[in-house]
Formats: structure tokens, sequence, C-alpha cells
């Protein structure tokens, strides 16, 4: 009779008896079981860890390195893995007041401190109560006589975490201890024993160890991967003459994490790590308006840039990209606002000098501490080593606007891959922290129609300058125009961009023909049309002086003839009074006549006529 239920640990058995289709059931059933069962011991109990405090790495490792396991780190020569375990011993002790012992196999702890006096950890004046170095390094010349074992150094190293209350132990350089040995089995052993004992101390451990490079298993310690909880590899390799590295999380028990490669970096305090940005972006969005430099790009602009938004001015060299982004930063400091003006490959009194010639002056913010003014050569440094510099100056100065002049510089040495993926992070970074940024790049063509740019930033910047030459007639020209504004409603002219003692400023668009005119052929057009324009002018005083003529002429006609009428009309009443005038004379002279030869009157005589006849 066979059973219904399978262990494990009987299923072979089991399934011998039973049918095929029957056999495979059980099995499934069996495993089904037992992985429903781990999987709720592991929601039970989330895998405890310890932050680094390196930044970056704590994100791709989802919270540090596991509590009370072993963690490797391996890598070749100067890659960064001593740096990177001491780091996590010095955080732990200045954030968490948690002390930590440091087993140096390879290097002295005296040289030891004294490389790590080179950032700012303070690391000389933590006391051993802190931190514990335990010189454990040997000699090359050393002879070894009969059975070996770390017996000893571990009890030693178990009082002394007991003294300090160690939490965190580095056994730096086990490789060169293990390979004295010249016997693969022992070696293994000392590798278990050693992890044995950290179980038995609950202590979170790292052990770090040489890796030729990246292809290579390390032969005689190979299984040091297979023993650890975590492993992370530390690269350094050569990109275009540059020296590049990374890190990589490649395996890490009971815990998510990112396994791609991602770059690192030395700054003044170690190691950081290049983590990818959130995939969420969080960044507030403000409506205030600064200016952009001068009124006329701001009217452009519809009143200026956002507050927390970022510019790109793109051009060929000599288009004034530098001065727009003096501008800029003058304005700013006028403001009262701190900020920072970082220059490649080009020294801050050499720009302070020039700008000073198209009336920019930031000498004496410089002075104020308002402007703070940075330079660097691009070549032979990584474009991560350069991003660590600006997260180092942003922390120091604590700008609310930056410049960098030009950003397409750190594509000079390195991957270009690398330089892209930096640009893109700056920006990202500038925004979150609410910083208006400015950045210059040069165009990747000197074609005055081209408008792309080696980094690709164009797509992630808020506002698109762009700057460029109009040749004509022998002249060269600088030609403004917006290409795109998020959020502002701009203007889409081209504008002539000039330069005098007095600064920068935009000319008024002049057309002719269709076609923006700019330089000589402008001032010609101008002249011409000035011209022009005198003649009509002259022209219609001309003709207005002719009409005045013309209209005085006729007015003095008019007139004339009006009098001439006036004189006509008077010699009418003259006549006429004097024809009355005689017609009353003769008729008073005939009465008077009449009257002397005592005869009636006229009227009398007919009355008297008349009375006579009537009888």
């Amino acid at each position: 009779m066979h059973s219904r239920f399978c262990p494990r640990a009987d299923i072979r058995i089991a399934i011998l008896g039973l049918p095929s289709r029957q056999a495979v059931a059980c099995q499934r059933r069996a495993l089904l079981k037992e992985t429903q069962i781990a999987t709720k011991s592991k929601a039970a109990q989330a895998l405890a860890k310890l932050a680094t405090g390196i930044e970056g790495f704590d994100e791709l490792s989802r919270g540090g390195l596991p509590r009370h396991r072993t963690s490797l780190l391996i890598g070749g020569p100067g890659a960064g893995k001593t740096v990177f375990a001491l780091q996590c011993l010095v955080n732990a002790a200045r954030r968490q007041r948690t002390p930590g012992i440091f087993v140096a196999f390879e290097e002295s702890p005296r040289q030891i401190v004294a490389n790590g006096a080179t950032f700012d950890w303070g690391l000389a004046s933590l006391a051993e109560k802190e931190l514990f170095f335990l010189d454990a390094h040997l000699s090359p010349t050393l002879v070894k006589a009969g059975d070996f074992d770390l017996a000893g150094m571990l009890a030693m190293l178990a009082a002394k975490k007991k003294e300090i209350g160690a939490q965190w132990i580095v056994f730096d350089g086990i490789d060169v201890l293990v390979t004295l040995l010249q016997d693969p089995v022992a070696e293994m052993q000392e590798i278990y024993r050693i992890r044995d004992w950290l179980a038995d101390n609950a202590l979170t451990a790292i052990v770090t160890a040489k890796l030729e490079n990246r292809t290579s298993e390390a032969v005689h310690y190979g299984f040091l991967q297979f023993m650890a909880d975590c492993v992370v590899r530390f690269e350094r390799r050569q990109e275009d003459r540059v020296s590049a590295q990374s890190i990589q999380i490649t395996k890490y028990r009971g815990s998510g994490y990112a396994a791609a490669e991602f770059p690192l970096s030395f700054g003044p305090s170690g190691i950081e790590v290049g983590a990818a940005e959130p995939a969420e972006i969080g960044h507030g969005a403000s409506s205030e308006r600064i200016t952009a430099g001068f009124k006329r790009l701001d009217a452009m602009l519809g009143g200026g840039v956002f507050r927390g938004s970022s510019t790109l001015v793109t051009g060929v060299p000599g288009t004034a990209k530098t001065t727009l982004a003096g501008k800029f930063a003058e304005a700013a400091c006028k403001r009262g606002e701190r900020t920072l003006f970082v220059s490649y490959d080009e020294a801050a009194e050499e720009i302070a000098r020039n700008l000073s010639s198209v009336g920019i002056q930031l000498k004496a913010h410089v002075k104020s501490g308002l402007l703070r003014m940075y330079s660097a050569r691009t070549e032979g440094i990584g474009a991560e080593e350069h991003l660590t510099k600006l997260k180092s100056l942003i922390r120091e100065h604590r700008p609310r606007c930056m410049v960098i002049d030009p950003l397409t510089a750190i594509a000079k040495a390195g991957s270009l891959g690398a330089a892209r993926t930096v640009a893109h992070r700056l920006i990202y970074m500038v925004k979150d922290a609410g910083i208006t940024l400015l950045v210059t790049a040069l165009s990747e063509t000197d074609d005055p129609r081209a408008e792309s740019t080696d980094l690709q930033v164009s797509t992630i910047a808020d506002t698109w300058i762009h700057l460029s030459y109009l040749v004509l007639s022998g002249e060269r020209n600088r030609a403004l125009t917006i290409i795109k504004s998020r959020g502002i409603s701009h203007s889409n002219q081209v504008r002539e961009l000039v330069l005098s003692k007095s600064g920068p400023t935009l000319t008024d668009v002049y057309s002719a023909g269709g076609e923006v005119l700019m330089g000589t052929l402008r001032w010609e057009k101008e002249a011409e049309e000035s011209a022009r324009k005198t003649r009509q002018r002259a022209e219609f005083d001309q003709k207005r002086r002719e009409l005045q003529f013309a209209e005085a002429r006729t007015s003095a006609q008019i007139k004339a003839l009006q009098m001439d009428l006036q004189r006509q009309r008077a010699e009418l009443a003259l006549y006429a009074d004097e024809n009355e005038a005689r017609k009353m004379s003769s008729s008073e002279r005939e009465n008077e006549l009449r009257r002397r030869r005592s005869a009636d009157s006229a009227g009398v005589s007919s009355r008297n006529s008349g009375n006579g006849a009537a009888k």
C-alpha cells in the first residue's frame, strides 16, 4: 500500500512503486509544500541589514550589507575594496556610534590610517574603543613551520569584540593569508573557520580579496564567493586614456538588489556610487520667474525663466555662450542669491576679465562671497569624478543659481556614454535641490543650422536657447533663437545678438523681402531706407508748398473776385439810389412848378374833375 503523502526525504522511495503520473503529482505536491513553507518563513522575518553610509550603495543594495553575515569584496588593485571596507567602519562609528574592528593582512594599520587621512573622516581622532586596528600582515620572508590555523587570532578578536562592543569587523586582504598556506584544503578550512566564528559572535563582516581581472575565478580562493552571503565586485579599467571605476553586486542572499554595473568615484568623503535615479520624478515646480540675464531676452521668454528650471545654451565656439552664462550669474548675484559658476578648461580669473569687456562685472561678487567660481581641466579625469566634485561644491556653497560652462567638456575624456549618464544625473540632482541651472554646450558641428549636442541633454532641459552665426557679404553676425521653453509662451523670432561695453543686447527684428537682415547688410538697408524716407519727406514738403502756393493763389483770386463782386454790387446800389432820387426829384419839381403857377396839384385836379362830372 502506497502512502498518499510523500515527505521530501522519502520522495524517491515512494515514487518507485507508483505509476509515472502519480509519482510526478506527488513530487510536485511535496516541492510546492516546501516552497510555501520557505515563503512564509521569509515573509515572517525579512533580512536584517546595516547601512554602510556610502552614498549610492545603500540604494543599490536596498538598505546596506546583511547584518550578522559575511560580505565579500573582490576586485583588482586600486579598485577601492579597502577604502569601501574602512569607510563602512568609519560611518558606523561616527553616525551610529557602533564600534568596529579592522584586521589588516596586507598593509600595516599605520599605512591604512595614513591613507585614510586623505579623506575628511577624521580617522586619526577615532579612539580605539570606536575603531580597533589589528596588525595581522605577514612578512614575505616568513617561513611556515608545522600546522597553521587562525584559532589564536580569532580568540583574541572575540575578546576585543566583547571589550569594545564591536558590531562590524573587516578582514582586509584575506587572500594574502590563505595563499601562504599553500594547501587548498587548509585554505578552505580556515575560511570556513572564520565564517563559523563570525556566525557565533554575531558580527557583520566584510572580507576583501584580490581579483586580477573580470574573468578571473581566483583558483586558490574562488570558494569565497560561494561562502559569502553578499558579493560585491569592484573593477578598474581604462576608457580612452581615462581610468574608469565601477561596482556591481553579483550576489545577495535573501534580498533584492540592483544587479547592473554602476560607476564609482572617490571624493573628499570617500567612495561615492553613481546609483540609478529613482524611477519616479518628485521635484517640485515653481511658478516664480527670474531673469535670464537681460530685459530683451526675458521679453522673448515671456518674462524670464522659472525658478528651479534648467536652461541649455548651445552653439559653436565664439557665439557668446559664456557671455550669456556670465550675465545670468551677475543678475543672480545682484538679487543677493548665492551662485556657483563652474568653468572647464578656462581659468576663472580669465573668464572674469573677459566678461568685464562686455559690461559684466563678476569680481566684486566673488569678493563678497555670493559668487563661487571653480575651474578645472577635463583631460584625464572621468565624468564621475567631475560629478563628485560638483556635489562637493554644491554642499559647500549651497547656491540658488548655478552655471556650468561648458557641460560638454566632461565628454572629452572617457566614454561618451558615461558622460551622458553623468550629465543627466547632474541636471536631475540640481533640479531636485531647487537650484536654477544654466549650462552651455558646444554643438557637435560648426553648421549654423545644427542644434544637436553630444550629451543629448536638450530633451531634459526646460529651456533651450541656440546661438549661431549668420555669414553674409563677408561678415559674421551672432543670432539667437529660442528652440523651446516649457510652460512659457516664447518668441519664435531669430534676433541678432550684439555685444557692447554696456553688455549683451538683442536688436529689433529687421526683415526685407521676408529675410532677416543683420550687421552691415542691415546697416546698409537701414541707410537706404532712411535715404528713401528723406527723399519722400522732401518730395512731400515740395508738394505741400506747391499746394499751399496754389491754395494761396486761389484764395487771392477768390478774394479779388469777391471784391469785384462787392464793387459791382455797390455800383448797382448806387445806380438804384440815383434812379430813385431821380424819380423823386422829377415829381417834386413838377409839384413845385404847379404851386408856383398857382395851379392845383396833380392829385387835386383829378379829384375836382371827378366831382364836377358827378354833378
